[in-house]
């Protein structure tokens, strides 16, 4: 059931040493706000807001922002960080949520997506300039050379600096979900891990799914 994936090779030639991962939660239920887990995302919170973790989870942040700068867009976990450390995490749903957790626990940037959504298997890759794809509430994406994208075998489902499409949308009737990790140059792919694992454990316990297994894809 988990998704096949491939890294193009223009993406290993323009990002050696960049990784990328990937879990599969199935069978699970999204649950609006469970009480259970409010108890569980305080103790995350408490962790990541400790002075020497969140200088690290800070410092990495940083490294995403310089990297959206560099093709001219501001980096969303700047904003997510402050938010988190004054306000702690948001309510959503246990899915975002999870999406949410994992970010900011681990520094790094998460996409939550439902897996049945897609269109076989799954490219990482190098946008060539001037391509346009889908983003989510049907914005139109104009894509700028060398912006890293993850592909189906149909469509761009998601731009690292500019967002994901609408297609691959979780919502309540999701079963099977995916969460992917993109790294950036200087970006360790243990951190990763560290982060979907968040994600996966936190479905796995509160939406009663299974989790599949955690892959990282190192060029």
């Amino acid at each position: 059931m988990f998704p096949e994936f491939s890294l193009s090779q223009k993406y290993v030639e323009r990002y050696p040493g960049v990784g990328f991962g990937l879990t599969l939660i199935s069978d699970c239920r999204d649950v609006e706000n469970p009480p259970v887990l409010k108890a569980f995302k305080k103790k995350h919170l408490r962790k990541m807001r400790k002075r020497e973790t969140l200088a690290q989870i800070t410092q990495r942040i940083e490294t995403y922002a310089e990297f959206f700068q560099d093709f001219g867009y501001p980096c969303p976990l700047v904003k997510h960080l402050k938010r988190t450390v004054n306000s702690g995490f948001p309510q959503y749903s246990l899915l975002v949520d999870a999406h949410f957790m994992a970010e900011m626990c681990a520094g790094i940037l998460v996409a939550v997506t439902d897996l049945d959504r897609f269109d076989g298997r799954l490219t990482l890759d190098v946008a060539r300039e001037g391509e346009r794809c889908a983003g989510m509430g049907h914005r139109e994406f104009v894509l700028k050379e060398n912006e890293i994208v993850l592909r189906d075998t149909k469509d761009i489902v998601c731009v690292l600096c500019q967002g994901a499409d609408q297609k691959t949308r979780v919502d309540e009737t999701t079963r099977n979900v995916l969460f992917y990790a993109y790294a950036v140059p200087g970006i360790d792919s243990t951190f990763l891990k560290e982060g979907l694992t968040i994600a996966a454990e936190t479905v796995a316990e509160f939406g009663g799914g299974h989790m599949e297994g955690i892959e990282i894809y190192q060029p």
